[in-house]
């Protein structure tokens, strides 16, 4: 008897609540691999780090350049 034959018999025997559950079980585990290939897929493309946060750049308000400007550490930490 196959893995999957041995599966489907044992699910039959079941109540519905628990047939639910071990349906969203297998839901979970194919979410987590499809999750697994994607980022496979992301480490094996040649994208650079800039070209992944380039939608964010700017996205986030600041004075223009904090290195310059060390007055905004004044009331830091008192």
């Amino acid at each position: 008897m196959s893995i999957e034959e041995n599966i489907i018999k044992k699910v039959k025997i079941l109540p519905p609540d628990k047939q639910q559950e071990a349906l969203y079980f297998v839901e979970f585990l194919l979410a987590k691999m499809q999750k697994q290939e994607l980022y496979a897929e992301q480490i094996n493309s040649s994208v650079s780090a800039l070209t992944l946060a380039q939608e964010y750049i700017g996205c986030v308000e600041a004075a223009s350049d904090l290195s310059t400007n060390k007055d905004y550490m004044d009331a830091y930490g008192s």
